[in-house]
């Protein structure tokens, strides 16, 4: 007589895997969800900064640039090379700058942001 539970595989439910993918990306959502750390990431994607060009282009003490990079960097969003007595930091990729860049210009309401995400339709 045959198991019946070789004939069964449960398997996982769809949304399982979305739930998943979902819970990994929160920490990297909950990074870039800061206001401070979302300029600071729009900043990298133009270019690799050190924390004193950070602080003079955004106005915040070095002690705040340092304490918003640490997540960023801990999450694996940019990374950081010892320059002398200077970090430099940038992006941990090419590829995270264009949707951060989109994003960017879409929240904007720019023309370009509308052209890149919205169709009004009539």
């Amino acid at each position: 007589m045959s198991n019946r539970s070789d004939l069964l595989t449960i398997q996982k439910p769809i949304w399982s895997a979305s739930a998943e993918r979902a819970q990994s990306l929160a920490p990297l959502m909950r990074a870039l969800g800061d206001p401070n750390r979302l300029q600071l990431v729009l900043l990298l994607t133009e270019r690799a900064h050190t924390v004193r060009e950070l602080t003079d282009a955004t106005g915040l003490s070095q002690t705040l640039v340092s304490h918003h990079l640490a997540p960023l960097r801990e999450n694996g969003l940019v990374t950081v090379t010892p320059r002398g007595r200077a970090n430099v930091y940038e992006l941990c990729c090419e590829a995270f700058a264009d949707p951060v860049k989109m994003l960017a210009s879409v929240a904007t309401s720019t023309d370009a942001g509308a052209e890149a995400c919205c169709v009004v339709s009539s």
